[in-house]
């Protein structure tokens, strides 16, 4: 492993378990700061309104640490706005939000007008399909930007139980993470390597930074936010937070490859150099003691050309 992510995984990863609301809250108005929580949603009627109520009560109505909780409607067909205003949210469509820029489809859509329409000076995001959620995820996402000046972006890292015909995997999900988004990342940014969850969809960070990077219209959001903020702020000022295991409903092979595709476009916009990747893959084990970091030799070596070689050794052709 890297000297500089091996210090970055000691120095930048956290547990959720560490803080708690009312302590937060506290250092929250000692600085004078504010929190906004933003939800994208397309059609998340299941679930948005439990997410949100659970937020009201624990973290705006009860730990004062959450300001306003606000939802970003996509144009759901079901109740998704209904509900979420019910249980408390203030709802606002992607449709009335910077009008004079049209509306393009997407979830970074969605959080890019939800950064607009809210106030807060610390913007955590979670997304709206969770199951059993937590407002601690928001408490650990919130404790290093409230604790610590000089990081500017928290990620969330998680276990993803996989539902399948034969039972539940407990760590199967994130496919799309393992196949393209951490390969991508080692190859191309290997100082990034050291996040277990690059795709997360549970993310903080202070709005004088997410007002200076672009937000993808799709689902490559996540991928360039991490790449870009890292090029603005630096590495140190990124840091990831353990919050357990996280649930939500799963996506289809052929909607993984559209979501892929979306992150392949994403990381070829953002591509240094083109000298050779970088060889190094690491992956993550979960243990008693959180997560291990495991280093694998992914380089491959290029053979020439068959008729190459036999010119340079001298050797006849093959004959035709």
């Amino acid at each position: 492993m890297r000297p500089d992510v091996s210090r970055w995984l000691r120095r930048r990863t956290f547990s959720a378990a560490t803080w708690c609301a009312a302590e937060l809250a506290e250092a929250k108005s000692a600085r004078g700061s504010s929190v906004s929580v933003v939800l994208p949603a397309l059609d998340e009627e299941p679930t948005v309104g439990t997410i949100v109520g659970s937020i009201r009560r624990a973290l705006v109505e009860e730990a004062r640490l959450v300001d306003e909780v606000v939802v970003v409607d996509s144009g759901s067909a079901d109740r998704t706005a209904a509900v979420a205003a019910e249980a408390g949210a203030t709802v606002v469509d992607t449709a009335t939000v910077l009008p004079a820029h049209g509306r393009v489809p997407g979830k970074g859509e969605a959080l890019w007008k939800g950064l607009h329409a809210t106030s807060g000076d610390l913007v955590v995001f979670v997304d709206a399909d969770l199951v059993g959620f937590d407002p601690q995820f928001v408490v650990g996402l919130l404790g290093p930007l409230l604790t610590d000046p000089a990081i500017g972006y928290v990620k969330a890292l998680y276990d993803r139980p996989l539902h399948t015909p034969e039972g539940i995997v407990p760590s199967g999900g994130g496919r799309v993470t393992e196949l393209l988004a951490r390969p991508l990342l080692n190859a191309w940014w290997p100082e990034l390597a050291g996040f277990v969850q690059p795709l997360s969809g549970e993310y903080a960070g202070r709005r004088e930074l997410l007002e200076r990077v672009p937000f993808v219209s799709g689902y490559g959001v996540e991928f360039g936010l991490l790449v870009d903020l890292a090029g603005l702020a630096g590495v140190d000022a990124l840091a990831q937070v353990d919050l357990g295991t996280r649930r939500h409903s799963h996506q289809s092979d052929a909607a993984l490859g559209r979501m892929a595709g979306q992150i392949l476009s994403t990381a070829i916009a953002r591509r240094p150099g083109a000298g050779r990747p970088s060889s190094e893959l690491l992956q993550f084990l979960r243990t008693a003691d959180g997560v291990e970091a495991v280093s694998w030799d992914v380089g491959v070596s290029e053979r020439p050309p068959m008729r190459t070689v036999r010119a340079a050794a001298g050797e006849p052709g093959p004959r035709s």
